[in-house]
């Protein structure tokens, strides 16, 4: 019997139920993100940040995707093993996400708190590129849109969760106050809860589903290549597990340094002092041995892909887009700089434009934060609602005219956080802003993956969040300084200009040339 007689030509249709295993990680990969999202300006603030420091205290975020997403698509699309191609990802990286999750709300400074999101950034990458080429691997191109779209209900249903979190456990009576540089136990409890989802969610995903083997990828796509072993990428652990176990142990101890001096504070001061004067060092230390290890990992994937011709593959794949992926690329630049501006500074603007407080000790502060996760949570519940009319609508006016009227309404929603004063109305520009975030986290893949070869999906996918991360690094690094030169560091002007951004995205969608299924 040939290979072909076994081997199916073309993918099969899969049931809905299929695909909901398929796509149900993203729920938890979300609630990472929108934990991360809704609170990481309010802990940034709580630890002494300046609001137009807000950005460049954000950058770690962008940096992680440009240099993790690229590497992790290249080894996905060449790794095959027990649990398949995409799957070992998925699982490693929710791991390393929960940790970090548990330790962010517990940094005692700043710069640990930065370095916190850098590490929960990068592991939150390294399990969510692989999910996006999950979908172009194992869905016919009839189906993508709805497999993109399916994605995007459990990302707005993961982000609602996350983001009403801590004004969820203000109501059942946690104190969504503390004292000064300290982190409210309603955004610490969310963070614990979330990490719990988070690992639920994916590993729901990772065990109910099954890939396609590489060599079936090449029968669907009408060629034949060598596929990668797992024995064939076996030597990467030699590189890997060195920095991977100065990780784990750093983390570990940071946990138990807190954890002491956390007990420490109950305790008669010539007791707990020098238990709270060790720890600070300890602190510093621990911190650094995990920041060592993520840098080893780093560099431990570069050298891997360099030694495997990956780095060279990545960039001759960069630069020879498909012009579908170049006119996307622009798209995904302006979508992205308004959301990273929305994502920074609402929780800025809100309280101090409509609760009156920039105190991070104060009720009204702490309401308004509050509050803004739970407008964060009405965007991504709407997001969910309207996913799966987009689809609909993509088949009536196409995917890249239904992007452009979704981004269309995502501008008008943030700016009329500018116009609204009233903070119990706020929740009407979260509908724009919500149509926007369901078609930023389908239509553009679902555009994409007709237009990329199969077998290269994540390579091709991870040079694509390229075009997501550069808008980030402008925001970071320019949206405090015009802020401060032009606007006395009032960060509602920052939603504006992020409006003004989805406008232009809208009107550059509309030039995407859209290949046909």
């Amino acid at each position: 019997m040939t290979l072909e007689a076994i081997i199916p030509t073309a993918r099969p249709r899969l049931t809905r139920l299929a695909i909901w295993n398929m796509c149900v990680g993203f729920f938890g990969i979300q609630i990472g993100f929108g934990l991360q999202n809704a609170n990481t300006s309010r802990i940034f603030q709580t630890l002494g940040a300046e609001v137009d420091s807000l950005a460049i205290l954000w950058i770690a975020a962008p940096l992680t995707g440009l240099i993790v997403q690229p590497i992790i698509g290249y080894f996905s699309d060449k790794t095959w093993g027990p649990l398949g191609r995409r799957r070992p990802y998925f699982l490693f990286g929710a791991i390393a996400t929960s940790v970090a999750l548990i330790f962010m709300p517990n940094a005692p400074v700043l710069w640990m708190a930065a370095a916190a999101l850098w590490i929960m950034d990068a592991a939150i990458n390294v399990t969510m590129e692989p999910f996006r080429a999950f979908v172009g691997d194992n869905l016919p191109e009839e189906q993508r849109a709805t497999g993109y779209a399916m994605q995007s209900f459990f990302i707005g249903t993961g982000a609602v969760f996350a983001s009403c979190l801590p004004w969820m456990l203000s109501q059942m009576g946690v104190a969504n106050t503390a004292p000064e540089g300290i982190v409210p136990d309603s955004v610490r409890i969310s963070f614990y809860v979330g990490a719990a989802f988070m690992l639920t969610a994916v590993l729901w995903t990772v065990f109910s589903t099954k890939e396609y083997s590489p060599e079936q990828i090449d029968a669907f796509e009408g060629t034949r290549v060598e596929p990668l072993t797992y024995e064939a990428m076996r030597p990467a652990s030699h590189y890997v597990s060195g920095g991977l176990g100065w990780l784990i142990v750093g983390i570990l101890a940071l946990l138990a340094i807190w954890f002491v001096r956390d007990q420490a504070a109950a305790l008669p001061a010539d007791v707990g002092d020098w238990k709270k004067a060790v720890g600070k060092e300890l602190y510093v230390l621990a911190g650094f041995v995990a920041g060592f290890g993520a840098l080893q990992l780093v560099v431990a994937a570069m050298r891997r892909a360099a030694q495997t011709n990956g780095l060279t593959e990545i960039m001759d794949d960069m630069f020879g887009m498909p012009e579908t992926m170049r006119g996307l690329a622009v798209v995904q630049f302006f979508s992205w700089f308004a959301l990273f501006s929305m994502w920074i500074y609402t929780t800025a603007a809100v309280t101090a434009v409509h609760f009156g407080s920039a105190d991070t000790t104060s009720a009204a502060y702490n309401e308004g934060a509050d509050w803004v996760g739970v407008l964060f949570g009405v965007y991504n519940g709407v997001a969910a609602l309207v996913a799966f009319g987009l689809p609909v609508l993509a088949r009536r006016i196409g995917k890249r005219a239904t992007h452009a009227v979704a981004l269309a309404m995502g501008g008008i929603g943030l700016i009329s956080i500018f116009l609204i004063r009233d903070p119990q109305m706020l929740w009407l520009p979260m509908i724009g802003i919500g149509i926007a975030w369901a078609s930023i986290v389908s239509m553009p893949y679902a555009i994409l993956s007709n237009a990329v070869p199969g077998r290269k999906m994540g390579i091709y996918m991870g040079v694509f969040n390229i075009f997501i991360v550069v808008p980030q690094l402008v925001a970071a690094t320019l949206l405090g300084l015009m802020l401060n030169a032009l606007f006395q560091s009032q960060a509602i002007w920052a939603l504006v200009v992020g409006g003004a951004s989805f406008f232009v995205a809208a009107a550059m969608s509309l030039r995407v040339k859209e290949l046909k299924p």
